[in-house]
């Protein structure tokens, strides 16, 4: 570190650099950064984002989203070339940032951070961006499955678990370049400039090792803020539905599952199905409940909206048919003391098992039937929410899991022998 004297107990300063970050942003990674970063940010610590708004812009259907300088503290700072597409396509294919080099390099350098967190680099900087950490200490955290796959989600020519790579293929199958820099060890070389890598789940961690990431991984979860009171919450005041329902929430896309679960309600009648959200695939779906009045669309719903569909429901669930790196949906639910019935694949049966908070299936007998013993045994759905949402206080709250990243943080720095990382995090804080 640059920095000299006494650095015991003073903030440190990060560095999140990331393609998305809301509102230029898609998905659930970009607000786990951000709650990561805002996280931070209330323990004392500067935290700055870097993102790419020439990524976002490219892919966005839409009005360009008002830039946020400041979000609850954090410093934003989205980098826009005035060549558009161009730049991330640049960065795409040669996996370095080939038009905003020297920008990054600036402000990294202007910045004097203590520690460089890299996320969802592939369009604003590939891997090549792994070096532009300087002497602090750096993280990469593995939000999806990019450093594996190139299409991020492990979902083969659109249609398929990918088992067996066909990356060539499979990249020209979603109509995107194949990356240069794939066929080369640009991957292998640069990763030795990352101190610690991070897998959101055990199993994404597995995955990451099995398809020949060689660089071991520490496991560390999404989290959501802390709870309000001690208590979990109830379902009080009137339903937002006026019959028994289950919930889905998230992005309406085959990933996603949902055409399996539909078929199951046209031989449920004793409940509906609630689908909050949407996405390419919502016409598909909306096409195959037709004349099925328990299916109901409720397109996106104001995440403070949510709460009540999910403590009214008899559960959740959580058909994904691809490899999550995560679960973000399941302690969504746990939080709002609702149960959930999640398939048996990628890292749902450890969400679910270390909680107790729901039930898994693997097909669509197993589905009908979690569903039949949750509607028909309220005891049993309320131990199941009380399970789960002791599981979110304890492994998946802020408060949980924020020692947790600091402590990665502090063993990087110890491994660097960076005083002044390991003098500002003191023991107590970190786990």
């Amino acid at each position: 570190m640059k920095r000299n004297g006494d650095s015991r107990g003073r903030s440190l300063r990060f560095c999140m650099l990331t393609t998305f970050y809301p509102p230029y942003s898609f998905g659930g990674d970009a607000v786990g950064i951000q709650r990561l970063s805002r996280a931070l940010v209330r323990r004392g610590h500067h935290v700055t984002v870097i993102h790419d708004a020439d990524a976002f812009n490219s892919l966005h259907r839409g009005l360009e989203p008002t830039p946020v300088p400041s979000d609850e503290g954090v410093e934003v700072v989205g980098l826009k070339s005035g060549l558009g597409i161009v730049s991330p396509l640049l960065t795409q294919q040669f996996g370095r940032p080939v038009v905003n080099s020297d920008r990054i390099a600036s402000l990294l350098s202007q910045g004097d951070y203590d520690v460089v967190n890299f996320h969802n680099v592939s369009l604003v900087g590939g891997p090549g961006l792994f070096r532009f950490g300087r002497d602090a200490v750096t993280i990469y955290m593995a939000h999806e499955h990019w450093l594996i796959c190139p299409m991020h989600v492990l979902w083969r020519h659109g249609r398929e678990l990918c088992e067996k790579p066909e990356c060539f293929r499979c990249t020209l199958h979603y109509r995107r370049p194949p990356q240069l820099w794939r066929q080369t060890d640009l991957l292998e070389r640069e990763a030795t400039h990352i101190d610690s890598f991070i897998a959101m789940s055990e199993f994404s961690r597995d995955m990451h090792r099995s398809r020949g990431f060689q660089r071991d991984m520490e496991v560390l979860p999404y989290f959501l803020p802390d709870p309000v009171s001690d208590k979990m919450p109830e379902a009080t005041g009137a339903s937002p539905h006026s019959r028994p329902f289950f919930f889905f929430a998230g992005r309406l896309e085959l990933i996603k599952g949902l055409q399996d679960v539909i078929p199951v309600f046209a031989r449920y009648p004793a409940a509906d199905l609630l689908i909050a959200g949407d996405g390419e695939y919502a016409a598909a779906l909306r096409e195959q409940a037709a004349g099925m009045p328990n299916v109901r669309f409720l397109g996106r719903i104001p995440p403070d909206d949510l709460s009540n569909y999910y403590r009214h429901s008899i559960a959740t669930i959580v058909p994904s048919v691809c490899y999550e790196t995560f679960g973000i949906v399941l302690i969504e639910a746990f939080r709002q003391g609702a149960p959930v019935i999640a398939r048996r694949l990628g890292p749902f049966p450890e969400i679910v098992e270390r909680s107790g908070g729901g039930e898994l299936f693997q097909t669509t007998e197993e589905l009908v039937i979690a569903m039949q013993r949750l509607q028909a045994d309220p005891a049993h759905r309320a131990r199941l929410a009380c399970a789960g949402y002791r599981g979110y206080v304890e492994r998946w709250s802020e408060s949980a899991v924020i020692p947790q990243y600091l402590g990665i943080v502090r063993r990087a720095a110890a491994r660097r022998n960076q005083r002044a990382v390991l003098d500002a995090l003191a023991e107590a804080d970190v786990a």
